[in-house]
């Protein structure tokens, strides 16, 4: 009997349901955040892409903003416009940069903003976006 008295006496261990409650909306919200961002981030790459693409292909800064026109298209990138693209000339090399802000409403008053940029030269990664 003294054993069944020790087995009873021991203090019990675990998670308690309010701490599961609160870890599963801490999860829920982590989870809810990264389903909102994730389609910019990936737009953004789609986007940098498109310009590393079109810089390849080379041409005229007009030929250039028609190539990104139609790889916008294709790749689902409604951010970004041709003519947000600064295209500068260095000889026969073209450099194209980008950079812009997106806001993503998360709960009520809440918004997050991000400010993307990205250049096609390897020194600089684009202007600082503003607003």
């Amino acid at each position: 009997m003294a054993s069944s008295a020790s087995f009873f006496s021991r203090k019990q261990q675990g998670v308690s349901l309010t701490s599961l409650i609160l870890l599963l909306a801490v999860v829920c919200m982590v989870a809810v955040l990264a389903m909102k961002i994730t389609p910019t981030v990936t737009e953004y790459f789609s986007a940098k892409k498109a310009i590393e693409s079109v810089k390849a292909g080379g041409g005229s800064s007009l030929e250039m903003r028609a190539a990104f026109t139609r790889q916008a298209e294709v790749g689902y990138i409604t951010s970004l416009k041709a003519s947000d693209l600064n295209i500068v000339r260095n000889g026969d090399v073209a450099d194209i940069s980008f950079a812009y802000q997106k806001e993503i409403h998360l709960v009520g008053p809440v918004s997050l903003l991000i400010d993307y940029s990205a250049s096609t030269n390897p020194s600089r990664t684009g202007k600082p976006a503003v607003p």
